[in-house]
């Protein structure tokens, strides 16, 4: 009888602390904070696999040159929030959104100028969203620390659309078509 009692008490221990990271993890993030870190954060991941994808399977060396610099600049920000998560004691996601997995799982089956052309409008389009969710964060954000982490990468995302749009046109998207659906 004793021992089942203890038996008990050690597996409610073992459970509640694996409970107390979990609680911890979300501790002083209101909701629409947790969603914007989670998105962040696995935005970040994709651009740093696309940049990599970029750099092996693009046929433009600009485009190559443009996924360097997202593998660059993204796994900058992701070390940034990765830091910041490990502060506040949040847990970060280890795999990507879905929607996030399927633009790489996309683009993998493609190469040469039709990757190119993908992974190019698939920047814009992306790109023009993560400019537009993080000037809502730099507005709406309640955590300091996070919402000065969104105001500092912002201007690195404005520069990422630019140079986005630029390279895009030069491999023949058609931006026209591209403007409409940004719209």
């Amino acid at each position: 009888m004793l021992k089942k009692t203890w038996l008990g008490v050690l597996i409610g221990l073992l459970a509640l602390g694996f409970a107390i990271p979990l609680l911890a993890a979300e501790k002083g993030l209101s909701g629409e904070d947790k969603k914007f870190f989670k998105d962040a954060a696995s935005g970040g991941m994709m651009e740093v696999q696309l940049g990599q994808l970029a750099k092996d399977k693009a046929q433009s060396q600009e485009v190559k040159d443009f996924g360097s610099r997202m593998v660059t600049d993204h796994g900058k920000a992701n070390d940034e929030l990765k830091q910041l998560a490990q502060q506040k004691t949040w847990t970060l996601p280890t795999k990507l959104e879905r929607k996030h997995k399927s633009m790489v799982d996309k683009l993998q089956k493609v190469s040469g100028t039709e990757f190119d052309k993908q992974y190019m409008k698939g920047m814009v389009m992306d790109h023009t969203k993560d400019v537009e969710e993080f000037r809502k964060a730099t507005q709406k954000v309640k955590d300091p620390e996070l919402k000065a982490w969104a105001e500092k990468t912002l201007p690195v995302l404005e520069q990422h659309l630019q140079m986005a749009k630029e390279t895009a046109g030069k491999v023949g998207v058609d931006m026209q078509k591209l403007r409409k659906k940004e719209h």
